[in-house]
C-alpha cells in the first residue's frame, strides 16, 4: 500500500525510507538521533538513528528487502525470508533487528498508511501509557514526573538497564523534550475525567481513591491485568481478574503491584530479544553494538561521579 508522508517528517528521513521496500503500514524513527537528549547521548549529529517498520506481510517484505539490502542481514539471510519471519515472530518481542546499518548520513512518525485499526491502536496505546503511569504516581505530581513514568514503562524490568544502558537514560530523554510529551499527551490529560490538569503550573492531581484506582486498573491492557492477577492470586484460589483488581485497588502498594506486573512482561521479552539479536545482527555487529552501549553507560557513570 502506498505511504502518505506526514508533514512533520523531514526529507532526510524520507530519503532513508527510499532504501527499503515500500510496503509499510507504519514507519517511525526514535532515539537521540531524532530528539535531543542530555548526557552521553546529547550529540545528535553522531547519534545512532533507530527506525521501526511495521508491515502486513513480513515474509513478502523480507523477501524484497533481501533483494535490495542483502548486506543488512546476518548469516540468517541464507535461510530465506520464511525462516527470518519465523525467528522474528516466535522469539522475543516480535521484532527482527538489524543494527549498525549505514544509509544516507542519518518518537517521529515518518509515514503511515490510512489504516483505521492501526490509528486506533496507537491512540489506545497512548491512553494506556497514561493510565499505567497514574497508578504508579502519588495523588499530586508534576508533568515531568508523569512523563518520566511514561518514558520508563518499556524499561521496567529490562535487564539492559542493569548492564548496557545509562542509568539516567529516562531522565535524559524527558528533560529536553517536555514540550513534545505535552503535545503528545496534552489532549488525553485534559479529557480524562479523573485528572485535574493545571497546565499553567505544570501540575496534575489524580483520583487515588480505591474506586478511582479500580477504574484505572480496569482500563489497563489485558496482558498487564493478567500479569497482575498472576502475581496476586494465591495458589488454588483461582480468582477472576476483576476480583483481583478490586483487591489491588484497595492495596496501599497498588502502584508497586502494577510495576511488578510490567516487569513480568518486559523482562523475559527483553532477554529473549537480546539473545535473538546475536543471530539477527550477527556476532560481530552484536559485539560492536554492545560495546557502544557499555561505553555510553560508562560515560554516564563518570558524568554522575564528577
Amino acid at each position: 500500500m502506498a505511504l502518505q508522508a506526514l508533514q512533520s517528517s523531514g526529507v532526510a528521513f524520507r530519503k532513508i525510507l527510499s532504501h527499503f521496500p515500500e510496503e509499510l503500514s507504519l514507519a517511525f524513527a526514535y532515539g537521540s538521533g531524532v530528539y535531543r537528549q542530555v548526557g552521553p547521548s546529547s550529540d545528535q549529529k553522531n547519534a545512532m538513528l533507530d527506525f521501526v517498520f511495521t508491515v502486513d506481510d513480513p515474509v513478502a517484505w523480507h523477501s524484497q528487502n533481501l533483494k535490495k539490502n542483502w548486506s543488512h542481514y546476518s548469516f540468517l539471510k541464507v535461510l530465506g525470508p520464511k525462516i527470518i519471519t519465523t525467528i522474528q515472530n516466535n522469539y522475543g518481542a516480535g521484532v527482527y533487528y538489524n543494527p549498525l546499518i549505514t544509509c544516507d548520513g542519518r518518537v517521529k512518525i515518518i509515514a503511515m498508511n490510512e489504516n483505521v485499526a492501526l490509528r486506533s491502536a496507537l491512540d489506545k496505546n497512548l491512553k494506556s501509557a497514561v493510565t499505567t503511569a497514574f497508578l504508579m504516581l502519588p495523588e499530586s505530581f508534576s508533568e515531568e514526573d508523569l512523563f518520566i513514568e511514561i518514558a520508563g514503562l518499556s524499561y521496567s524490568g529490562d535487564f539492559r538497564m542493569v548492564v548496557g544502558e545509562d542509568k539516567t537514560k529516562v531522565l535524559n530523554i524527558v528533560k529536553p523534550n517536555i514540550a513534545h510529551f505535552r503535545e503528545l499527551y496534552g489532549n488525553i490529560l485534559q479529557e480524562n475525567p479523573q485528572v485535574v490538569y493545571k497546565i499553567q503550573q505544570g501540575r496534575l492531581e489524580i483520583d487515588k481513591s480505591p474506586e478511582g484506582q479500580f477504574t484505572q486498573l480496569m482500563t489497563l491492557p489485558k496482558t498487564l491485568q493478567q500479569q497482575i492477577n498472576h502475581i496476586m492470586d494465591p495458589p488454588g484460589k483461582n480468582r477472576d481478574v476483576e476480583e483481583t483488581l478490586f483487591q489491588v485497588a484497595h492495596d496501599p502498594d497498588c502502584g508497586e503491584v502494577v510495576r511488578l506486573g510490567l516487569s513480568a512482561i518486559v523482562r523475559p521479552s527483553s532477554m529473549k530479544q537480546s539473545t535473538k539479536g546475536i543471530f539477527t545482527a550477527g556476532v560481530k555487529k552484536s559485539v560492536v553494538y554492545s560495546s557502544l552501549k557499555l561505553h555510553k553507560m560508562w560515560k554516564g557513570w563518570l558524568r554522575k561521579a564528577s
